[in-house]
């Protein structure tokens, strides 16, 4: 979509085009209409990242279609999140998918060449916040940053986090994606240790009084550490977008 604006405002400046048809080849169906979906088009020209599939609650073929139609118009590579390995497996059989099981996200063309300025940490409460944290993993990765991960560092073993305090306070960890569920303890912790941008993603994995991740979300809210930001309940993805929006943002 870049190279199509710019070559319309190539012919504006060489006067083969006049602003006036130019304004309206800009403006015209900034979106693909499939019926089920309306596919935006646009979105890479604005904000600087293409659309991205949320994959649960299509079907097969839906998927199918959407990336089909972004590929028809330009779209290089394609991000689906939150797609089952039945369905994956279905996609794989007409498109050359990439798919990552524990982050439960797909690929098409590959992730982007690392551009950032430093790298992003991930790091976790325990294994089970690790779903969530390999899709945050995928999302910064695709969107072109080095990412590192740390898994199984809560609190009840502090020790296990102290010991890989060189990663945490170097000059090149530019955010640092805190997981955790239970009373969701870590953010804040990290959130001390840290003089870079904190982003705490509270997970549903807990015992009762956890409710399902709300009691991780109020403590990350609360926390009394600075410059700690927060996302939605097993919200890897928003995680992983929000940190590579950070790592892009030069001095």
């Amino acid at each position: 979509m870049k190279e199509d604006i710019r070559e319309i405002l190539t012919y504006v400046r060489d006067g083969r085009l006049s602003v006036e048809d130019a304004e309206l080849a800009i403006r015209k169906k900034p979106f693909v209409d499939l019926g089920y979906a309306n596919i935006d088009t646009h979105r890479g020209y604005r904000t600087g990242v293409s659309e991205v599939i949320y994959g649960a609650g299509k079907s097969t073929e839906q998927i199918h279609g959407i990336v089909s139609a972004m590929l028809s118009e330009g779209q290089e590579r394609i991000l689906i999140t939150r797609i089952t390995p039945e369905k994956a497996s279905e996609l794989s059989e007409s498109i050359s998918l990439e798919y990552y099981e524990e982050g439960r996200l797909g690929i098409v063309g590959g992730a982007k060449e690392p551009d950032g300025v430093g790298r992003i940490l991930i790091v976790t409460g325990g294994t089970s916040d690790i779903p969530v944290a390999e899709e945050a993993y995928h999302t910064a990765r695709f969107l072109g940053n080095e990412v590192k991960k740390i898994y199984d560092v809560g609190v009840a073993g502090l020790q296990r986090l102290l010991s890989h305090m060189d990663e945490l306070m170097s000059p090149g960890t530019k955010v640092v994606i805190a997981i955790a569920g239970m009373e969701g303890a870590l953010a804040s912790v990290v959130g001390g240790l840290v003089s870079c941008p904190v982003i705490a993603v509270p997970t549903s994995v807990g015992y009762g009084a956890a409710f399902g991740g709300i009691s991780a979300l109020l403590s990350m809210i609360n926390s009394c550490a600075n410059g700690i930001s927060v996302v939605n309940i097993d919200n890897g993805f928003g995680a992983g977008y929000q940190a590579s929006l950070m790592n892009h943002i030069s001095k």
